[in-house]
């Protein structure tokens, strides 16, 4: 057994995850947002509850990065931990060695060993919530670079085809312009509502306002579904997985499956599309489980 940590925005989930991809037990608590030193404690504590004493491997999936040149925490939403020896705080309190990594590095991981691509050899895995990240695995191993940034496609900048479906240029929080995340996160899909519409709506509201055939809802999740397999063709173009494995919140959008190969055509050069599409197995409860997948089956 392994046990893997998914630090979050809102929420803190460890599990203790059997060989056969089986959760033997599971905690989740709320994320403190005091301070860093909160953060440390309350994940130590949480690994403390679901250790054994034959003490089990620990993998911690978290927002960001660890900076290879100084092993600081970079590109975090949680900005508490950014510019912070995340790893090695940890592991000085618990007096054992763990391991760290992106959130959607674990999500693709965690897919790619027991979830929606388990059958596959290329796996990229598509983070599309508050963020939009991604990950790559490779025979079922993490691709991660001498950067550290495998995967991190939604700050690359957006295709033109992508841009002409835009009202104007978005900023992105990282400080550059037209970054796909603009586009592909929650924010940005809000914003296209907004430009369509007029009107604010959170991306729940707008799905359920498409059922409900919205006009503008249903034009905002097409013109979402072209945006996506905009950028995504960008991935076929490049690394030509077998499969691509999407999660996060706006994943959860169940036309955008039917719309993707069709807009996939036409903007991947070949003539034929093998590449799937699909939604992830275990939804948010991927990270943890991905986590523990940070080291081999005991």
């Amino acid at each position: 057994m392994r046990i893997g940590i998914d630090l979050g925005g809102t929420k803190v989930e460890g599990i203790r995850l059997k060989d056969n991809g089986q959760i033997d037990k599971k905690i989740r608590v709320s994320t403190p947002i005091e301070n860093y030193d909160t953060v440390i404690t309350s994940i130590c504590d949480l690994i403390s509850d679901l250790q054994t004493p034959d003490r089990l491997s620990v993998g911690i999936g978290t927002p960001g990065t660890l900076d290879p040149q100084t092993n600081f925490m970079k590109n975090s939403d949680s900005l508490c931990i950014n510019g912070s020896p995340f790893k090695k705080d940890i592991e000085d309190k618990l007096d054992y060695s763990i391991r760290v990594e992106n959130d959607a590095n674990c999500f693709t991981l965690s897919e790619a060993i027991y979830g929606a691509g388990k059958e596959f050899k290329c796996v990229f895995g598509v983070i599309l919530g508050t963020g939009c990240g991604g990950g790559l695995v490779v025979s079922r191993n993490l691709v991660n670079g001498p950067n550290r940034i495998s995967g991190e496609w939604g700050h690359n900048c957006m295709p033109t085809s992508v841009r002409d479906l835009i009202g104007s240029d978005r900023t992105c929080h990282c400080g550059r312009t037209n970054c796909i995340e603009t586009v592909l996160s929650g924010r940005g899909f809000k914003q296209t509502f907004t430009e369509l519409s007029g009107i604010q709506m959170e991306p729940e509201g707008i799905t359920k306002q498409a059922e409900l055939h919205d006009k503008d809802a249903k034009n905002c999740i097409d013109i979402y579904a072209k945006q996506l397999a905009g950028c995504l063709s960008t991935i076929v173009n490049t690394i030509d997985p077998d499969v691509i494995v999407l999660g996060g919140g706006l994943s959860n959008i169940k036309p955008i499956y039917e719309m993707i190969p069709n807009h996939l055509c036409g903007q991947v050069f070949n003539d034929t599309i093998q590449t799937k599409v699909v939604a992830a197995s275990f939804g948010d409860a991927s990270g943890a489980r991905g986590a523990a997948c940070l080291w081999p089956k005991s």
